[in-house]
């Protein structure tokens, strides 16, 4: 008889569930092997650890090589990631993609870059409180997502960039369950730089078969004057083709806000609330940051968005205000993540971003480096 599975509220933690095993990988256990962990005798822990010896913390993180791809874990059999933790210095966020593959496909569900999976797409830490995703200082994050799997699981992190980087990491799953009926974990980015116009940003399209759509997440980098949020968005599910099934009536309004995030006396107002936030407002700084960014997020944790066929589009307008209180198409800089269930491991999914697709200034140099320049040294 399969395990009886927790719904979402508190009390289900007191649930027994007979049969299921909990394991967990990470650099003091790479394989998550029933007691693995702590063995290590060499890692990048060693010197600190020269005179204790084994157990005490060798293997703590692992070096990620300039260009080469890490595997973080490869699970066999049938399971469920439960939590993932991660952390890397803040000039990575842009510059590692994360990927994750199911069933022992060749082409991944999830691929997206570091930064924007956690909600921090612009590379400068915004704390996140959200029932999903939490980014604490100064760093520290953790994924909530669950990711069922009925035949393997593969999570890897690809370093896109000219220096090597060190990365710490825990990935939690359970094994024993039943996984039949669960969908699929997919995530993707798509990047508008800027905005084509008269043209609405792409979050997700093509996507056939069954699932519910569960999360978006947006780095919006502001390239006029003036309020920039009077864009809908809007989801073609099944078969819609000229006009959608939901349509929004702004912006702000589907992050959960109202009158453009702006508290009178305080202006734009982060928050990071457990299914919806603007947890990131980076303003001007008279020097390299010329430009406003927000970072935003929304979770369908509640109100998934179901479709039975597919899900042909997923996309968003840009739009201010121009004299006459007529709208303003803008050409603004957009980066989403879509986060979404399916009935299959795999799906049409963008083109792997280039470096230049990923790219970010930091507003600490002229030069729109990921990194100092010229790029620093491996970090400690």
């Amino acid at each position: 008889m399969p395990a009886p599975v927790p719904s979402p509220d508190l009390s289900s933690i007191a649930s027994l569930r007979p049969g299921i095993q909990t394991r967990s990988i990470s650099p003091e256990n790479f394989d998550g092997a029933v007691g693995g962990g702590g063995r290590a005798t060499e890692g990048t822990g060693a010197s600190c650890a020269r005179d204790l010896g084994p157990g005490w913390k060798i293997s703590p993180s692992v070096d990620v090589k300039a260009g080469e791809t890490f595997e973080l874990a490869n699970i066999a059999g049938a399971g469920k990631i439960t939590h993932i933790w991660i952390t890397t210095h803040t000039d990575n966020w842009r510059t590692l993609l994360l990927r994750a593959y199911w069933d022992g496909s060749d082409e991944p569900a999830v691929e997206v870059p570091y930064g924007d999976f956690f909600c921090n797409g612009w590379g400068v830490f915004a704390q996140v409180n959200s029932q999903a995703i939490a980014a604490n200082p100064h760093g520290g994050f953790n994924s909530y997502w669950p990711m069922p799997f009925r035949d393997g699981a593969r999570l890897t992190i690809e370093n896109t960039s000219v220096v090597d980087v060190r990365i710490y990491y825990q990935v939690t799953y359970e094994i024993g369950g039943d996984y039949t009926g669960d969908g699929y974990f997919h995530a993707q980015w798509r990047r508008s730089n800027p905005l084509d116009e008269l043209v609405p940003h792409t979050i997700l399209e093509g996507i056939e078969g069954a699932g519910q759509y569960v999360g978006t997440y947006i780095a919006w980098g502001v390239n006029s004057n003036g309020w920039w949020g009077e864009g809908e968005i809007k989801f073609y599910l099944d078969g819609d083709t000229d006009y959608p099934t939901i349509c929004g009536t702004g912006t702000e309004d589907y992050f959960g806000g109202a009158w453009n995030f702006d508290i009178p006396g305080q202006g734009y107002t982060a928050f990071s609330t457990p299914y919806l936030g603007m947890p990131q407002v980076i303003r001007p700084d008279g020097l390299y940051d010329s430009q406003q960014r927000f970072g935003m997020y929304r979770w369908h944790l509640l109100d998934p968005i179901h479709f039975a066929t597919g899900l042909p589009k997923v996309d968003i307008q840009a739009l201010g205000w121009r004299s006459g209180w007529r709208y303003l198409p803008l050409r603004d800089d957009i980066a989403s993540t879509a986060l979404f269930y399916l009935d299959r491991p795999t799906a049409r999914r963008p083109k792997t971003p280039s470096a230049d697709d990923l790219e970010v200034h930091l507003g600490t140099a002229p030069v729109p480096d990921i990194g100092s320049t010229p790029p620093r040294a491996p970090q400690d």
